[in-house]
């Protein structure tokens, strides 16, 4: 399993990570940090979630967390 911090910027991003996420055959699941989970493949799922601060990006397809590597994010320090 694969878990990942991204950092979504633009719609123009949220919409090519959705684009990406439905070509997988593997469920992709977006966890923010208040707890609330949407379905990457999912266009209210994601409208509905606050990209202010990187969001965790949850799946099995290796390939999929490859292609998102422009918005990956290291670990935040607390």
């Amino acid at each position: 399993m694969y878990v990942k911090d991204v950092m979504l910027y633009t719609a123009e991003d949220l919409r090519e990570f959705m684009f990406l996420a439905m070509q997988s055959p593997e469920d992709i699941g977006v966890h923010t940090k208040e707890g609330k989970i949407a379905d990457a493949k999912s266009v209210l799922g994601l409208m509905a979630l606050d990209y202010n601060k990187p969001v965790k990006v949850v799946t099995e397809d290796g390939h999929f967390i490859k292609q998102i590597g422009k918005w990956l994010v290291s670990e935040p320090k607390d």
